[in-house]
């Protein structure tokens, strides 16, 4: 790390449950953090949580709503404007959907929240991240994305339709979801190598929190006497990989309890990668927009 600076961690989904948890245990070891909600309330009140445990660096929460492309580009936009460097991304923000919806954009709700709104955002976030693995060692800056080990409960992702819109059903969606996290991990693993960055996917268990609320009623009623893991134990590996060397000694990996894990056997397809990757970039950049 050059001159002393802290390092700086953007932490989407930070307004509540493991998100909160990660920026909470990053401002605590000094770093400054730069978080992203969707809620005025939920936001305020992290905001003024994880500043009181802040080392003394700074701390900024910003509203977006990541199913919205246009809030991904402001978002990045907003983040640029406090920070020249970006340490850590971690991609946290997500949810589970009980019926089809689409944005006002044209995409379905729940794919653009889990996927494409995070490939947008990090892709306008990529020369923040170059500029501090510049200045560091290899491996240190770090991509982390929140998974789930729905990603391993397909059997493939559907690329030619990957937003299910031709056989939509809440937990087929959800798991694409899921299964996309981990496969944009690994593509970007392959594409920043280079660079000295390294992308990692977490299975963070099933954690009790508001996360399941918006779920359909028959997933509510299966999740609901699982045991489940707390806010803090749900995001310990997220910050384990974001602080540890173990972290930046490898790249591309599906994590569970600091441990790898095998993800769906489709990740291990570098034809699928590249697949999934060029199809990201159509349906985000498609008709020049975002582009």
């Amino acid at each position: 790390m050059a001159s002393g600076k802290p390092r700086v961690a953007v932490v989407t989904g930070a307004s509540s449950g493991i998100g909160k948890e990660v920026a909470k245990a990053l401002a605590c070891r000094g770093w400054r953090v730069i978080g992203t909600g969707r809620d005025p309330a939920r936001i305020a009140a992290a905001e003024a949580e994880i500043r009181a445990l802040s080392s003394g660096q700074s701390v900024d929460m910003l509203r977006a709503d990541l199913s919205l492309l246009t809030e991904a580009e402001r978002a990045a936009r907003d983040i640029a404007a406090l920070t020249d460097r970006i340490d850590v991304l971690v991609n946290n923000a997500g949810g589970m959907a009980s019926a089809l919806a689409m944005t006002a954009e044209g995409y379905e709700a729940n794919f653009a929240g889990n996927h494409l709104g995070p490939f947008l955002l990090t892709r306008r976030l990529l020369p923040l991240l170059r500029a501090a693995a510049a200045n560091a060692p290899q491996g240190a800056v770090r991509i982390l994305n929140t998974a789930s080990d729905a990603s391993e409960m397909i059997p493939a992702i559907n690329l030619d339709d990957m937003q299910n819109l031709a056989s939509f059903n809440p937990g087929l969606a959800y798991c694409t979801g899921k299964l996309a996290n981990v496969l944009f991990a690994r593509a970007l693993a392959k594409r920043l190598a280079d660079d000295g960055i390294v992308a990692h996917a977490v299975h963070p268990g099933a954690v009790d929190s508001n996360f399941f609320s918006y779920a359909p009623a028959d997933t509510q009623a299966r999740v609901r006497d699982l045991p489940k893991f707390s806010e803090k134990e749900g995001a310990d590996t997220l910050v384990w990989l974001a602080t540890s060397d173990e972290g930046g000694q490898s790249n591309g990996g599906y994590w569970y309890q600091r441990k790898p894990r095998a993800p769906n056997p489709i990740v291990d397809d570098d034809a699928v990668i590249e697949r999934f990757w060029d199809e990201s970039e159509r349906l985000v950049f498609r008709s020049g927009a975002n582009g």
